[in-house]
């Protein structure tokens, strides 16, 4: 008796591949930008110590905060770490959680595309119109809009991305990676 050939992990496609890693990479971006804040939040408080002015740090700090949320967005989704209600789903029988599952990324990608035309949109207007921000630090403002931006398409991705899988039969991610996490006795996210 033989055994079943494993194939390797790196035996998904390319697309497939890309995109875990386009996640992987926003999630990284969103990790740097709270170590960027925090590390800018130490500096202004000890250089207040030695009564240097530091106003303009909260500016960042306020932009670093939004990219920080708009980067984690797509991640986050895919690995489960979004609020889901499944009361309903856990009730239901899996033919028909597939099709809620189906109706609720449809609306999700419908309601985060037209969410993230608008974000590009917004961007857009400020680039050409170049606006610059009215606090202590003069920057065009289509740069810290731009996390916005592409947090928004990532997140456009990753819902699409997600409702390609349930049509083609697949379970979604993020069903997958909390069940992986109660499995290895992960019951954080429940709390």
């Amino acid at each position: 008796m033989t055994a079943a050939p494993v194939s390797p992990p790196d035996a998904r496609s390319p697309l497939r591949r890309f995109l875990d890693a386009l996640y992987l990479v926003a999630g990284y971006v969103a990790a740097c930008c709270i170590l960027l804040i925090m590390l800018l939040m130490i500096a202004q408080s000890i250089l207040r110590e030695m009564h240097v002015r530091t106003g303009a740090v909260n500016d960042v700090v306020a932009w670093l905060c939004a990219a920080a949320a708009f980067f984690a967005m797509a991640h986050a989704f895919k690995h489960g770490d979004f609020v889901r209600v499944t009361l309903l789903l856990e009730k239901i029988s899996p033919a028909a959680q597939r099709r809620f599952e189906i109706g609720a990324l449809a609306i999700a990608a419908v309601a985060v595309g037209y969410l993230a035309w608008w974000a590009n949109r917004f961007t857009w207007d400020s680039f050409v119109f170049d606006e610059t921000a009215q606090g202590l630090l003069p920057i065009k403002m289509w740069i810290p809009q731009s996390t916005f931006a592409i947090g928004a398409i990532l997140l456009f991705v990753a819902v699409v991305d997600e409702l390609v899988i349930v049509l083609r039969g697949g379970r979604p991610s993020y069903v997958v990676a909390v069940e992986e996490r109660h499995a290895h006795g992960d019951f954080s996210s429940e709390v």
